[in-house]
């Protein structure tokens, strides 16, 4: 039962992450066209790691940093200069696992609800460290929360995803932290054997 709500909610959230790259690049086609070539790279850079961790219940912070770094190359096309992306990663972390696709979701939200409805610029700052036993990840972005974001389809996907992998293991937390930034709190078991 466990393997198939696993499943269940995987399968709903590979369609969400496509349609919306989909979309960056279809702005993308009349108006430049070589950055549209660009964009369907990135885009198939992403659907070949998105098609191997489909495979497995969980992927290592490093894989999961690498589709978020695709992503955000494709967002960099479609928002130009407003996007700014801020990493301040603890390397002992990165060999950490975490069930796939969850930081992209992550920072899928922060830009929908940071930089699409907002003007200017947008700070999307990730980070990731240790602290007593869990593996912390945190995105922040500049905004602020609706009433009705904490509930969206992607976070509430990222609640049950948790509740499933870790069994009451796992926090994850979105709230305001400043006037203007927005936090998603990400904390998971430490998986990785101390050296």
């Amino acid at each position: 039962i466990k393997e198939l709500e696993l499943k269940t909610i995987k399968s709903q959230i590979n369609p969400h992450f496509i349609f919306n790259a989909l979309n960056s690049i279809r702005a993308l086609v009349d108006e430049d066209p070589k950055r549209a070539r660009q964009a369907i790279t990135e885009l198939s850079n992403i659907l070949r790691s998105s098609i191997q961790v489909d495979k497995i219940e969980v992927t290592t912070l490093e894989k999961e940093l690498a589709i978020v770094k695709d992503y955000l190359a494709l967002e960099y096309i479609r928002f130009a200069d407003r996007l700014i992306v801020e990493y301040e990663i603890e390397p002992k972390t990165i060999d950490n696992e975490m069930p796939p696709m969850m930081l992209q979701t992550l920072v899928e939200n922060a830009i929908k609800h940071g930089l699409s409805k907002q003007p200017g610029d947008c700070i999307i700052k990730i980070i990731s460290k240790f602290d007593q036993e869990k593996h912390i990840l945190l995105v922040q972005n500049t905004g602020i929360l609706s009433a009705g974001e904490k509930d969206g389809f992607g976070l509430q996907s990222t609640r049950e995803r948790l509740n499933i992998l870790y069994r009451g293991q796992a926090l994850f937390e979105i709230y305001q932290c400043t006037p203007n930034q927005v936090t998603a709190k990400l904390a998971i078991p430490i998986s990785i054997h101390k050296k």
